[in-house]
């Protein structure tokens, strides 16, 4: 999309909302079970044959339990994606209704929606910003939901946890240290849970605004230049 052109009208947000909310109690429940699995493991303690990976290129057998984790994982993993991309949808639908309610183009430029969540150091702040962007536009005047800096700050304690969201190590690995330490694994699974959780409640409050005011009939100022160029 071109952010210089003259915005559309805003448009319903409902349906890409629900979509976003579904998501995110989807990836909620799947991590809350990574949790319980992770639990399970580290009071099942650690096999008298060791550790999955054994070190020299050598994999022991896994046991039903650790089968288990491995699909839970999996499943994990998929719904996140699932997750990001409901969320990244409505994330725009609200971007676009944002910039026809104030007529004037947004802060971060279209890219930013997906690459402001992957870049170094700019994903520390640059999604919060343009969900503060969209409320202001959205909601002029009214202070932000005190739930957008918890989100956001849950969200980075998941991203930077190192055992969290952005964990690079494989399953194997994440099974040996449920074993040798476990209370890292839970934390950054609740702070990742909790992001969902707030998350919802971003995704309604924002939604809220923007179903007011287009309920209200008000028109994007600057309105009067016509509809942006299909």
């Amino acid at each position: 999309m071109n952010d210089h052109l003259m915005p559309h009208s805003p448009r319903p947000v409902s349906g890409a909302a629900r979509s976003a909310v579904a998501a995110l109690v989807l990836s909620g429940v799947a991590w809350a079970a990574v949790a319980l699995w992770q639990l399970r493991l580290a009071l099942s303690g650690m096999p008298a044959s060791g550790l999955p990976d054994q070190g020299g290129g050598r994999h022991r057998t896994l046991t039903a339990l650790e089968n288990g984790f491995h699909i839970v994982s999996a499943l994990a993993g998929g719904t996140t994606v699932l997750c990001a991309l409901a969320f990244l949808g409505w994330l725009l639908r609200v971007r676009d209704n944002a910039r026809a309610f104030s007529g004037q183009p947004p802060r971060y430029a279209g890219p930013w929606v997906y690459a402001g969540w992957i870049v170094p150091v700019a994903n520390l702040w640059v999604p919060r910003g343009i969900v503060v962007d969209i409320h202001r536009a959205s909601a002029p005047g009214e202070p932000l939901p005190r739930v957008v800096n918890w989100w956001w700050g849950l969200w980075l304690a998941g991203m930077l946890s190192g055992t969290g969201l952005m964990y690079k190590g494989s399953t194997d690995d994440v099974i040996a240290r449920a074993y040798q330490n476990v209370s890292p694994l839970l934390a950054a699974d609740a702070a990742v849970i909790g992001a969902a959780v707030a998350g919802i409640f971003v995704v309604r409050a924002l939604t809220a605004a923007q179903q007011q005011r287009i309920g209200n009939g008000n028109s994007p100022r600057g309105e009067a230049a016509g509809p942006a160029a299909g």
